[in-house]
């Protein structure tokens, strides 16, 4: 997919995120808003999805012969809840059930809640990239070429299961995995740094025999660009880690800059004013 197709979809992403948080007062837009034109290239470009003769996505638990990936942040649950209702895994009018009672789109994602598309509680920070390993691994065992992506924050490096996985993959030489961290120096107290500070993730990673790149994660160019380059990577012994620079709340300038808006909901005003900056493209739901 070309990327101004690609900006055109996370131009409407980044208005479904808004409206879904402010439609129930609640949920987490500025990391929804910064990881945005990843997820959505990884879905409408890069991973090679199950469809049906029609060319209809299908979902099924198992993932067998397809990409599958893992959100272990789950608190940016509007942004995954988007991706997939864009991409047809379910209708986007369910958009406007976010976080409300009996919805099948809870705060942090559920696979019990039978939403196509989740196949993990994802929230509980550190957990992801275990999972995204114990799933390459069993593609790797039954002989399943695809591939398995992951997300993680880099508040979330602060977790000790991280490191774990970390020394975990390359030494089983996991080489069917791309896992990113988004380096948008923010969590929910502060900025990280001031938080806990992650030092030298490169290096680190490194140390460990991860193959790592970089990448600006809100320029689509370079994000295709990266991700051609990490899959030319794939089978050569080593997990490869993508360390992306995003800004919380990117594609609205008041929301930039800043943890504040980590876990906060915008006003009528603010929403208004957000919205200005975001170009309608495919529809509100």
């Amino acid at each position: 997919m070309q990327t101004q197709e690609i900006q055109k979809i996370s131009s409407q992403v980044r208005r479904d995120i808004l409206r879904m948080v402010h439609g129930c007062q609640s949920g987490h837009p500025g990391g929804s808003l910064g990881c945005t034109d990843l997820l959505v290239d990884l879905y409408f470009s890069t991973m090679n999805l199950k469809t049906d003769a029609a060319g209809k996505v299908v979902f099924d638990m198992d993932g067998t012969n397809e990409d599958l990936f893992f959100l272990s942040n789950g608190h940016i649950s509007p942004l995954i809840y988007s991706v997939l209702a864009r991409r047809g895994y379910f209708p986007t009018a369910e958009l406007a059930t976010f976080r409300k009672i009996d919805t099948r789109l809870q705060g942090h994602p559920t696979p019990h809640e039978h939403l196509e598309g989740i196949r993990i509680a994802s929230g509980s920070l550190g957990q992801g990239l275990s999972v995204s390993i114990g799933a390459a691994q069993a593609k790797k065992l039954n002989g399943d070429k695809s591939t398995v992506f992951c997300l993680m924050g880099d508040g979330e490096q602060n977790e000790g299961q991280v490191w774990e996985a970390a020394m975990y993959a390359p030494h089983h030489k996991v080489d069917n995995l791309i896992a990113f961290i988004d380096e948008n120096g923010q969590q929910i107290d502060g900025p990280t740094e001031k938080v806990m500070s992650n030092r030298d993730l490169e290096a680190k990673y490194k140390a460990f025999g991860w193959n790592v790149m970089r990448m600006d994660g809100n320029n689509a160019v370079d994000i295709q660009n990266t991700l051609i380059k990490a899959k030319a990577e794939l089978g050569k012994g080593s997990p490869i880690m993508i360390i992306m620079k995003t800004e919380m709340g990117a594609g609205v300038d008041f929301m930039m800059y800043s943890h504040k808006w980590h876990g906060v909901a915008p006003n009528d005003q603010q929403l208004q004013d957000a919205l200005a900056q975001l170009e309608e493209t495919l529809g509100d739901y």
